[in-house]
């Protein structure tokens, strides 16, 4: 249990340092640039911290016991967390909804959606894997 009687976060552990990290690069950068400076100065603070990541991961999407397709995710952190980046000057429910989507097709259960926004502001997705029928009716979930 956590320090208040809740249960602790899935992947929190790695979420925690995922969001120290982009904080570190908003105090940096701040809002304005490409979401591709923003993915750069990121996978250089992962890098700096010792966090193993993918860049541009390749992740399937499972659909009645079968893969239908693949997605690219901006992270696979830890090979546990999707992390996407957007820079922009709203976040829009499409946002959360395309986090939302890779982890329901997926067998990954958490995902955060980053806002280099004109201030920082993250949010924590989860979908975890007994709610995803589509997962179950696979033999072998890579």
């Amino acid at each position: 249990m956590g320090a208040h009687g809740t249960a602790p976060l899935l992947h929190g552990d790695i979420t925690a340092e995922i969001i120290r990290l982009f904080l570190r690069v908003y105090d940096r950068l701040g809002f304005g640039y490409l979401e591709s400076v923003y993915r750069n100065a990121l996978a250089h603070e992962l890098t700096k911290a010792g966090v193993t990541f993918e860049r541009e991961a390749t992740i399937d999407v499972w659909y009645d016991g079968i893969c239908v397709g693949h997605f690219r995710a901006d992270f696979l952190v830890e090979g546990r967390v999707i992390v996407e980046v957007k820079a922009c000057e709203t976040l829009v429910g499409a946002h959360r909804e395309q986090v939302l989507n890779y982890l329901r097709g997926s067998h990954l259960e958490v995902g955060l959606l980053l806002h280099f926004g004109p201030a920082a502001k993250f949010r924590r997705v989860l979908y975890t894997n007994d709610r995803k029928a589509d997962l179950r009716a696979v033999t072998a979930v890579p």
